[in-house]
């Protein structure tokens, strides 16, 4: 959708663990300035049909107050995604009281 929020995803697998670490930036046409969040997470097999990994993450991010006001506060962050092998499928997240579902998930590599 236009304008609508978009998540870029940079991550790191441990595939002994079943972890998932790296960092997220969120941006959206109308707001100028990215959210960077680091994120944790884990990853599991499916073991069966399309999608055969299942990922969750999770992280905070800070948020500061327009003036007048002053002041900060960590916000919570979360995502999911359902994909393939080749780590394409669809997913969501969800960050501040933003909800965003059924995207799709897209390799970059």
């Amino acid at each position: 959708m236009p304008g609508a929020p978009i998540a870029h995803f940079s991550l790191v697998v441990s595939p002994v663990s079943n972890s998932v670490s790296g960092m997220v930036e969120i941006t959206q046409a109308i707001n100028a300035k990215p959210i960077s969040i680091h994120v944790t997470g884990n990853i599991r097999a499916t073991g069966y049909g399309k999608v055969t990994k299942i990922v969750n993450l999770t992280g905070e991010y800070v948020v500061s107050v327009p003036p007048p006001a002053i002041g900060s506060y960590l916000e919570k962050f979360s995502a999911y995604m359902d994909i393939d092998n080749d780590w394409n499928g669809t997913g969501g997240f969800t960050y501040g009281n933003n909800e965003v579902n059924d995207v799709p998930v897209k390799s970059d590599n």
